[in-house]
């Protein structure tokens, strides 16, 4: 089994780490991770991979063993996490590479596939919206009214997102065997964001989210002029993103791969052989 190196990286002047491994001159795949978690979430798709890949996944400023500027220090926006993460791959000299997108890895990755077209060899989406149709309306209206007008009457319902009820609900809902996932995962989140100063990084990329939908056109149109190969694995029962954002999928991308899994949110902790067996099947067919 090939060895994970964990490693930090100085970009424009922030500690980025990121977990890498795989042969040096194989095919690239980049993983971005979602919220509330971190590279951590990739710990163990890593190693099954990287035997014919060479992984990267970083960690996004404010998240995981990234530095954490206070949000009075740094602006953050999923356009500045986008700019970190592109020059971080400039600087490892990563220039063609498939993405694998999670939750926020989502609107990142889309950035970065927007900016540099002609770098993605293919895209793996795994509850990573990209369509209206995504969107559980009864989870995301909070967030809707708090970008629309954040202030006291707004942020409370979209902070509890941080207690570790909220996060420990986001591993487990949907998952018919919850046993299967380890408490190791909604421990080290929670310790994360509750760091000092995190809570304001968070809410402020809350407030944020809601200019990420606006990009959704550009990348329907991306996925129809470049024909870049798309595999969407899902957990089918995820109460943020719904089945029907994988689906959509298809109806831009060319012969879209599209495969809904019976579990949630974090579909890597109950069902990761089934992910990796997809995404090994799928990566060796588009990448050779």
């Amino acid at each position: 089994m090939s060895s994970v190196h964990h490693r930090t990286a100085t970009v424009e002047g922030r500690e980025i780490f990121y977990r890498e491994a795989g042969p040096a001159d194989a095919p690239v795949i980049v993983l971005l991770h979602g919220f509330p978690t971190s590279s951590f979430m990739f710990r163990d798709l890593i190693p099954l991979l990287a035997d014919k890949y060479h992984v990267i996944a970083p960690d996004h400023l404010g998240f995981g063993f990234s530095d954490a500027p206070r949000a009075d220090e740094f602006t953050y926006t999923f356009d500045a996490l986008a700019d970190l993460t592109s020059a971080l791959l400039d600087q490892l000299d990563v220039v063609r590479y498939a993405l694998y997108v999670q939750d926020y890895g989502a609107p990142i990755g889309w950035r970065l596939a927007l900016r540099h077209p002609e770098r993605i060899t293919a895209v793996v989406t795994q509850n990573g919206n990209g369509y209206e149709e995504g969107f559980v309306e009864s989870f995301w209206k909070d967030v809707w009214a708090y970008g629309a007008d954040p202030g006291p009457a707004t942020e409370p319902a979209v902070r509890v997102a941080l207690d570790i009820d909220a996060i420990r609900w986001q591993y487990l809902h949907g998952v018919a065997d919850p046993s299967l996932v380890s408490p190791d995962t909604w421990e080290h989140d929670f310790a994360l964001v509750s760091r000092e100063g995190n809570a304001e990084i968070q809410l402020a990329l809350f407030r944020d989210y809601q200019n990420n939908r606006p990009l959704y056109p550009r990348l329907h149109e991306f996925l129809r002029s470049s024909q870049v190969p798309v595999l969407a694995v899902w957990g089918a029962n995820d109460q943020i993103f719904q089945p029907a954002g994988a689906e959509a999928f298809a109806r831009d991308a060319k012969d879209a791969e599209v495969h809904l899994v019976d579990g949630g949110h974090f579909l890597l902790e109950s069902h990761l052989d089934v992910v990796a067996g997809h995404l090994r099947g799928f990566l060796g067919r588009v990448l050779g």
